[in-house]
């Protein structure tokens, strides 16, 4: 499994017009899911996005960082197949790393599930296979790519 770990300001995802999902500060995190993930993965993914210290302290500085579960901020988790695109050869990219639909989709909805349930987390989700607008403003830049 793949994640792209983003620290927002705010973030939001819109199919056809319409959000889905949206949180203020907190955390936007992509999710790509490969062939044999299960759960060891959704554990392991998770836990790295509950706990990494990458959100700023209370008082804006970096000095003290907390991690989502410490803070009890928002996460916006959007599955995103193309974190397994294959460009190493040629001009179009594959797809044959990325796991089919029907084996992707409970994975990323456990991943959801695991964050609410085990480290109580306000989760958002996108909408599974749907052409999506993901909005977010980064805080920072900061962006960390997450292999489970």
């Amino acid at each position: 499994m793949r994640t792209v770990i983003q620290r927002v300001r705010r973030a939001e995802v819109r199919v056809d017009g319409a959000v889905v999902g949206a949180v203020d500060s907190g955390l936007c995190v992509l999710v790509g899911v490969t062939h044999g993930d299960g759960r060891a993965q959704i554990e392991k993914t998770a836990r790295k996005i509950a706990q990494l210290r990458i959100l700023r302290s209370s008082d804006g500085g970096d000095d003290e960082r907390r991690s989502a579960e410490e803070a009890g901020a928002a996460v916006l988790l959007v599955s995103q197949f193309t974190l397994y695109a294959d460009v190493r050869k040629g001009r179009r990219p594959g797809w044959s790393h990325a796991a089919p639909g029907d084996v992707a989709e409970p994975i990323v909805e456990e991943v959801a599930r695991e964050l609410r349930d085990v480290y109580g987390l306000h989760v958002e989700t996108g909408r599974f296979g749907a052409m999506m607008d993901v909005e977010l403003v980064n805080d920072g830049p900061f962006t960390i790519l997450v292999e489970a």
